[in-house]
């Protein structure tokens, strides 16, 4: 199964992205599509290799960038969440911006635009609710140590199914806050599922992340209990 990177250059609200399609260039027909959301950092290659091991499960995968082109920063820039603040400042932009990236994966002329989801990590767990929230005609969508709070103004109603994958001891997503979720989802009338993962704090799918100190650190138990539920969850959504 040859899988290929593509670069794809796209116009969106506010300017130029520049994101990367992942897929199986052999592929007679075009497969379900997933949408990769990535974290703080933006798109990078711990993103591509998990978009990898996702295209070769039968899915046509897009690695969305949703700052710009050329806008990524790094664990050593002392302003590494400055794009993401923009963002989380303006959360319609942030809608806007979701939904032009599930515009451009169901352009691909590889992915089936009647069969599409979305997964993200971190900020881009956000990135996978507030497109949930706004309506999206996508399937499904898993949140891995996602960030919760809902956006200033009403939600559209939600159809996509929704799997929250969360680590329990998570201080930027504490109990108050994975209650609320519940809550708002619960509300909305969503079907939803939450797996909590205990003794287990942010980023537990990130392999460069090591500060248990902070609550932050790489989980292989996690990382994997979460990569198969994903699987399974996609599966029944998408054949």
């Amino acid at each position: 199964m040859p899988i290929t990177r593509r670069v794809t250059t796209h116009e969106g609200p506010g300017g130029t992205f520049e994101s990367l399609a992942v897929l199986d260039a052999s592929a007679q027909a075009p497969c379900p599509g997933i949408l990769l959301f990535p974290n703080v950092l933006g798109t990078k290659e711990a993103d591509f290799a998990y978009a990898e091991k996702i295209a070769t499960l039968g899915y046509t995968v897009l690695v969305a960038d949703i700052y710009g082109q050329g806008k990524r920063t790094t664990r050593e820039d002392p302003d590494m969440g400055c794009y993401m603040a923009e963002l989380n400042a303006d959360r319609a932009l942030l809608r806007d911006r979701v939904n032009s990236a599930h515009a451009v994966l169901k352009a691909l002329k590889e992915a089936d635009e009647s069969r599409t989801a979305a997964i993200g990590f971190c900020f881009g767990g956000k990135c996978v609710l507030d497109l949930a929230r706004s309506g999206a005609d996508i399937a499904g969508g898993v949140a891995f140590h996602g960030v919760y709070d809902a956006p200033p103004f009403a939600n559209a109603a939600i159809t996509a199914k929704l799997l929250i994958c969360h680590g329990w001891d998570d201080p930027i997503a504490p109990p108050e806050a994975t209650v609320a979720l519940a809550t708002e989802l619960t509300q909305a009338g969503c079907d939803w599922q939450i797996h909590a993962y205990g003794h287990t704090g942010h980023a537990f799918t990130d392999h460069a992340v090591n500060m248990p100190d902070k609550g932050l650190a790489y989980s292989a138990d996690a990382d994997q209990r979460s990569f198969r539920s994903m699987k399974d969850f996609l599966g029944d959504l998408l054949g």
